[in-house]
């Protein structure tokens, strides 16, 4: 579904701190909504319109995910240590390796149909990074992209090494998104010392926060506000609350 200026239509929802399976279930429901009516249904009634586009955002209970690709020795700890320490365990569908969600991250989940964007998954991964680069800039800083590795990274210093600010991993099924992005904002980042994050195992290279990079950090609500609309300016579309 498009506006009058022909921009497609994507239905915004913050979730709040949200449990990560709920989260996941939600937006799976939505994505199959997407799936299915893209699927030839001849005896199926005809719908006044088809089911939207969505942009979720949240934050989560600390857990770790795993990727299709990762390997499970990335996560350090066993399972009798996660329950002690109150960490969830996923492993789940879409691209990459290991990764930590948890309060002061936020965590987005576009939910498109890329069919009615443009159909490429290295530009749909880029653009995201490109959301996150412009929230940075909004703040003073320079996000940058690392070759070979998906994320957005703030550069290396005299003082201080390349450090990943946000993870990417995303699943497509008949063109159609599921997963995103985590953007580290005042999360508490001694949690990834327990995994590798993303496979990355050089010692040249680190994770950080909003928090520690400029000397005031701003509430969760506009770094919100500044994510919605560099999204709508990235993916030329139209933001409506739910």
């Amino acid at each position: 579904m498009k506006d009058t200026n022909n921009k497609p239509i994507v239905v915004f929802e913050d979730l709040g701190l949200i449990d990560y399976q709920q989260a996941w279930d939600y937006q799976t429901g939505l994505h199959n909504q997407l799936v299915q009516a893209k699927r030839p249904q001849p005896n199926a009634v005809l719908l006044d319109e088809k089911p939207r586009h969505h942009f979720i955002l949240c934050e989560h209970p600390p857990v770790f995910t795993l990727g299709k690709s990762g390997k499970e020795s990335h996560l350090l700890l066993n399972e009798e240590d996660r329950s002690e320490k109150g960490f969830q365990y996923y492993r789940i569908n879409r691209g990459g390796d290991i990764t930590y969600h948890g309060p002061g991250q936020i965590v987005g989940y576009p939910i498109l149909d890329l069919e009615d964007f443009y159909c490429d998954v290295h530009r749909y991964v880029r653009e995201i990074e490109e959301v996150i680069i412009r929230v940075l800039a909004d703040f003073g800083l320079e996000g940058t992209r690392y070759a070979g590795y998906t994320g957005v990274w703030l550069s290396d210093d005299e003082e201080r090494p390349f450090r990943k600010i946000c993870a990417i991993g995303v699943h497509l099924s008949r063109w159609v998104s599921l997963h995103g992005f985590a953007f580290n904002i005042n999360t508490d980042l001694s949690h990834f010392n327990h995994i590798i994050p993303c496979g990355i195992a050089e010692a040249n290279m680190t994770v950080t926060s909003l928090e520690k990079e400029i000397e005031k950090l701003p509430s969760m609500d506009f770094v919100k506000q500044r994510l919605r609309h560099h999204f709508e300016e990235v993916f030329n579309c139209h933001l409506v609350l739910k």
